[in-house]
């Protein structure tokens, strides 16, 4: 995107329609949205090699690759927990991750003190994506144990296929699960300390849609002042 944020309209409630005869009067009805503004974040960091360390390792262009690798490693993580459990209200530098992008009507609760998880459960939420269905389940992998547990009591399987790149992933009643290491399992619910949520998203201009302007970008700042190391 071009600029530092984007306001879309999240819809609140859809116009109403009539049945009309021959020469009535036609009533008017407009929808409701809410304006809603998203705007970018920056995530990253410096990433600082020592000097001496750089002179006396074996490989200097090593160190400093695996010194860059790790910091990469840490933005991705870092992103990939945002994306879930990220909130504004405690961290303005962030982004809303999804537990705060849900509104009132777009999630199920499995009980006051949470409740393990059923394949009826599961189908309720497939079912309020509406229009159609949701293009992925996204899960914690203790979920997704859980599930297969489901289906093997049931008599049937997880199905498996190849997604679009060639890999192997798991599928519910056509549905692609994907599995991910930071949606959380420590969520509270009541007086439950260690539930989690499954996620059923649309992704698109009508869904879940991410926004960035340039993408990583790495840039070279040099040798330091106050220290002896080179800095990315």
């Amino acid at each position: 995107m071009t600029g530092s944020a984007i306001t879309y309209n999240r819809e609140n409630a859809a116009p109403s329609v009539e049945w009309y005869g021959v020469g009535d009067t036609w009533s008017e009805s407009t929808p409701t949205f809410t304006q809603v503004t998203a705007t970018l974040k920056i995530l990253g960091g410096d990433a600082d090699v020592d000097n001496f360390l750089q002179q006396t390792y074996a490989d200097s262009n090593d160190l400093e690759t695996e010194i860059i690798q790790l910091k990469s490693k840490a933005v991705a993580y870092e992103f990939s927990q945002t994306f879930y459990d990220g909130d504004t209200g405690t961290n303005a530098a962030e982004f809303d991750g999804l537990v705060n992008l849900v509104t009132a009507g777009q999630t199920l609760t499995a009980g006051a003190n949470g409740a393990a998880l059923t394949l009826d459960m599961l189908d309720e939420l497939i079912d309020t994506v509406k229009p159609g269905r949701p293009d992925a389940l996204l899960m914690a992998k203790r979920t997704r144990r859980k599930l297969s547990s489901l289906r093997r009591s049931s008599g049937n399987l997880l199905e498996t296929d190849v997604d679009q790149f060639g890999r192997r992933a798991l599928f519910y009643d056509g549905i692609p699960l994907l599995v991910d290491d930071f949606i959380p399992t420590a969520e509270t619910q009541g007086a439950e300390t260690a539930a989690s949520s499954v996620y059923a998203a649309k992704f698109g201009r009508q869904g879940v849609m991410g926004l960035q302007n340039s993408g990583i970008q790495v840039e070279r700042v040099g040798e330091l002042e106050t220290k002896d190391a080179t800095r990315t």
